[in-house]
């Protein structure tokens, strides 16, 4: 079994030290891409106009009141929090 290292790219940090497979980082790239298409698409003032086709973005109708003060969690931010702990301890 081959481990590679991560090929550098814009948008994969070199710094990581992650092993990844060369299909590993064409996965990514295939998905960042047509995740990239998608908000293109959804953005385009065309799809106003096809409703039936193309990429919808999901809305909730009744929004949980609970949720309002939900502040997201940045992964790769407490990523390296949790890897520089470990390299004090």
């Amino acid at each position: 079994m081959h481990t590679y290292k991560r090929t550098s790219s814009p948008r994969s940090p070199t710094n990581t030290g992650e092993p990844f497979t060369p299909a590993h980082e064409e996965n990514v790239r295939f998905i960042h891409d047509t995740w990239l298409c998608v908000l293109r698409d959804i953005k385009s003032p065309q799809n106003s106009e096809r409703n039936d086709r193309g990429p919808q973005e999901y809305v909730e109708k009744n929004p949980n009141p609970n949720l309002h003060s939900f502040i997201p969690v940045d992964l790769s931010d407490l990523k390296k929090r949790n890897t520089q702990d470990s390299k004090k301890s």
